[in-house]
This record gives structure tokens, C-alpha cells and sequence, in this order.
């Protein structure tokens, strides 16, 4: 019988599933699916890997509370698939503090020290471990394994990983993490594929969604990423306000008199390109309007990029490839093109045809920096990660 992973990779308001045969050295996608709760009836669809319907149904939140959704998820697999036996579930995990470099079994003792990290992430953390705890409840029986995106940053060294406070803070653990390692982690794998010198070369990839970050990458290894302590840092996000100055902060507690709670539902659910602007946190409608505002949130977000990669181009000591990936990475052609001409003094060049035809190489004849669109795969690293783990062929 051939063995199976499913993994789970939980956003805000959905969770992503794919069911992956593990059996052979690399893991094939079996069916994919979205647990979709914007509505007030969550509908879960699974399709193949071609995109045809093959499940789907709708729930009352109540039930969906209580786990039928899982159930209705795990019911699916074992019955289309009863020719493979599930070995696993795979989770992402946003955070692993300290602790975690790697995939590890989610037995209880991991999982209370993941929630006590949760008010370092309090929008994603508590939001992974929900799907761990439900499936437990449903099939006890079930491995669960942890895949988690700081993982990848471990890497780091000071003094990229270090805040510039008492040290004594740092051996508490207060340092930078840095997060989407599971992307990032995927695009360095598929840069090496693609050509395997690309690999060693200075490379920084930019995660581009409604969460963003980027990664400075050297011969496959973080080096250095823009978001810190918390999923907070770095650049500007769909409702994140990335880097600030920390006297805004106290200048909201001291005179605005807000709490620690108001504070922190302003930074990550009122900010950003939702904050600027004032009419969205969907790059696709800001592009699309003629609203001033707007047009400031759109070249904020390219100019704190351009910013960024420059910054992250002065670790590594120059910039031989740059990378985008993620949801507004793989398809805003406007934003690549706005942020390719910031970093024009750098040698980016972006070729107009091959990035309005979103070609995998985009880069210009003329440009000294090779420049990529790679859609990710966090689903197929959590899969790697499993059957590693499991002793499986990966």
C-alpha cells in the first residue's frame, strides 16, 4: 500500500490542504483543496491536481466548530484514496521560537510550547495550532507533524539576527526569526533545478502577498530576511505597517492613550496598503483604481521593496539574482515592473514582454542581475519535510 501526507497550511481566513503520495523520492500531489470560512456557510472544495472538481461541500459555523469540516476532509481522502495509507498530517506553523530548526512530532508537550508563542504571532499562530487540535479530537491515532516557517532562518547569524538592545534580552530569546522560510526554502530548491549555479549565487527573493517579506539567499541558506520578532517587520503588507519608527508606538501609548491591545489591532489589522490607502489591503483593487491614495499605497509598497532589497543586497555584497514569488510576486506584473526600475542603479533590468507574458525569467539582455517569477510550494516543503521525518523516500 503507498503512504500518504496531508498537509495543511492555514491563512487567516482559509486553509490550504494537499494530499501528497510519499512513497517514491520525491512527493506527488494526489488532490488539493480550500477550507474557505469568509462566508457564513465554510465551504471546503478538493480538486484534482488539474483543477477538477471532485469534492465539495458547505457547513454551518457551529458544525464547522465542532470539526465536522475535518472530518468531512479526512472522509474524502480515505475514501477516493483507499489505495493509500495516511501516514501523517503536515502543519504550518508560523512560529518555532528558539527551539524549533526543523519538522518535529506534535505531541502535547510541543504543541503548549507553540501556544505560548502565539503573542508573537497572535494573527497566525493560534490560527495553525487550531487544525492540530480538531484533528486530534477526530483521529487521536494520527501523526502530526510541525513544519514551521522560522525554521529555515535559523541560518542567521549575528549580527543579522540581533536587535539592538541589552543582550541579556536576546538570551531570552528576543531576536530576529524571520518567517516565510518555507517559501523561501522552496524557491532556493527550485533556483538550483533551474540551473545549479544559480545556487551559490547572491540571491534575494521577495515574498510578495498580503503577508511579504524577502530573504537574502546564499548557496541555498538564509543569510539575513527583512521581518524580525513578529510577522510585523520588513515591508509593507496588505494590513501590516512593516518597519516603524518604535516612538510611534510610544507616542500612541503616552498620548493617544492606547492600549497595548489597541495598538497591536492597529498595526496588524489597520495598516498597511489597507491603512494608506483607505480603500483596500487587495493590491488587484488598488491597481485598479484612480484613487490618489491609492497610488501613494501602491509606491510606498515598491519603494520600502526597492529599499529592502537594497538592504538585503549589503549583507550578501552585491545582487546576482533576484526572485518573486508569492501571491502579488507571481501576478502583479505592474509591481515587478515598478520595483525592477527602482533597482535600475543595481543592474535590474526586467525585460517588458516576458514580464507581461509572466515567463519564469524576466530579467533583460542588459541586465546584470538575473530576474525571476517562481510561483511557491509551501504545501510540497511541508510534504518534503513529512516523508523526511517518516523515514520515507524524500
Amino acid at each position: 500500500m503507498s503512504e500518504a501526507v496531508l498537509v495543511l497550511n492555514s491563512g487567516s481566513s482559509s486553509i490550504k490542504f494537499g494530499l501528497f503520495d510519499i512513497s517514491a523520492a520525491e512527493p506527488t500531489l494526489l488532490c488539493k483543496g480550500l477550507l474557505d470560512e469568509h462566508e457564513a456557510k465554510p465551504r471546503l472544495v478538493m480538486k484534482s491536481p488539474a483543477g477538477e472538481n471532485l469534492f465539495e461541500t458547505h457547513r454551518e459555523v457551529s458544525d464547522a466548530d465542532s470539526g465536522h469540516l475535518f472530518s468531512d476532509v479526512l472522509g474524502f481522502v480515505e475514501d477516493r484514496f483507499g489505495g493509500h495509507r495516511l501516514r501523517a498530517a503536515g502543519h504550518r506553523i508560523v512560529h518555532g521560537g528558539p527551539d524549533y530548526s526543523g519538522p518535529v512530532e506534535l505531541t502535547d508537550d510541543v504543541y503548549a510550547r507553540l501556544e505560548a508563542l502565539s503573542p508573537l504571532a497572535p494573527l497566525h499562530q493560534p490560527r495553525c495550532l487550531e487544525p492540530v487540535r480538531t484533528i486530534a479530537a477526530i483521529r487521536p491515532d494520527l501523526t502530526q507533524i510541525a513544519c514551521f516557517d522560522t525554521a529555515f532562518h535559523h541560518s542567521m547569524a549575528p549580527p543579522a539576527s540581533r536587535f539592538a538592545i541589552p543582550r541579556r534580552y536576546d538570551e531570552r530569546g528576543i531576536r530576529r526569526y524571520g518567517f516565510h522560510g518555507l517559501s523561501f526554502e522552496y524557491v532556493g530548491r527550485r533556483l538550483a533545478e533551474i540551473a545549479p549555479e544559480l545556487a551559490a549565487r547572491r540571491t534575494v527573493v521577495a515574498h510578495l502577498g498580503n503577508g511579504a517579506s524577502l530573504c537574502a539567499l546564499r548557496d541555498g541558506r538564509s543569510i539575513d530576511t527583512t521581518m524580525g520578532l513578529t510577522p510585523l517587520d520588513g515591508l509593507v503588507m496588505g494590513t501590516r505597517c512593516g518597519t516603524l519608527d518604535p516612538g510611534v508606538l510610544l507616542y500612541l501609548l503616552q498620548h493617544e492613550n492606547m492600549s497595548a491591545e489597541d495598538v497591536q489591532h492597529l498595526l496588524y489589522h489597520q495598516s498597511g496598503l489597507l491603512g494608506v490607502s483607505g480603500i483596500s489591503a487587495d493590491m488587484r483593487t488598488l491597481l485598479a483604481s484612480r484613487e490618489a491614495t491609492a497610488r501613494e499605497a501602491v509606491d510606498l509598497f515598491t519603494l520600502r521593496a526597492a529599499q529592502q532589497v537594497a538592504m538585503m543586497a549589503t549583507t550578501l555584497g552585491g545582487l546576482e539574482c533576484l526572485v518573486f514569488t508569492g501571491g502579488i510576486g507571481e501576478h502583479a506584473k505592474e509591481i515587478r515592473s515598478a520595483i525592477g526600475e527602482r533597482l535600475g542603479w543595481l543592474g535590474v533590468r526586467i525585460d517588458a514582454a516576458a514580464n507581461d507574458a509572466m515567463r519564469e525569467r524576466i530579467s533583460g539582455s542588459d541586465s546584470t542581475v538575473d530576474v525571476f517569477v517562481i510561483p511557491t510550494n509551501e504545501e510540497l516543503t511541508i510534504a518534503r519535510h513529512c516523508a523526511a521525518l517518516l523515514g520515507m523516500g524524500a
